[in-house]
């Protein structure tokens, strides 16, 4: 398999799949912006609505994934209930990196270390292609939602709130 320049897990994986996607790259800056998703969409001038993010949450002591629109915030108890436990909680940032292999603001839902249960905002739906992290800061992989749901095994459910 030939290996791309940016050479993340997540991309050797869509690679490995023959999953069609589209890479966006742009220069992060600590210092301009505090939410990763916001600074991807200002940068690549794409609406906040389309890109999401990956958030670890534990779920009745269990590692589970959620993915939302960088717009909004995740409803973790809307995200419990859909995968069967009495309550969901953000995971430490520490835990969320060892276990993904990914670095925080950079966690792909595409090629962690561990698979996990994953569940993507039913938003998705309503586009032809998200963008999610590529497996580092500034790296943005373009694709269908329905591929990210099957690379990913996710189940599409109501887990995302507007911010107010």
């Amino acid at each position: 398999m030939p290996q791309h320049p940016a050479g993340t897990p997540a991309i050797a994986e869509l690679e490995r799949r023959t999953i069609s996607y589209r890479l966006h790259e742009y220069e992060h800056d600590p210092r301009t912006h505090l939410s990763f998703g916001r600074e991807g969409a200002d940068k690549l001038g794409i609406s906040a609505d389309r890109i999401f993010k990956t958030l670890l949450a534990e779920a009745d002591g269990r590692l589970v994934v959620g993915i939302v629109p960088v717009s909004g915030h995740l409803d973790l108890k809307a995200l419990a209930r859909t995968v069967g436990a009495k309550r969901a909680t953000l995971a430490d940032p520490a835990i969320a990196e060892k276990t993904t292999g990914y670095v925080v603001g950079g966690i792909s839902p595409i090629g962690q270390k561990r698979r996990l249960t994953t569940v993507i905002d039913q938003s998705a739906d309503a586009y032809d292609t998200i963008l999610v992290s590529g497996g580092r800061r500034g790296l943005d992989i373009e694709l269908a939602p329905a591929d990210l749901v099957a690379v990913t095994n996710a189940t599409l459910a109501a887990i995302g709130k507007p911010t107010v």
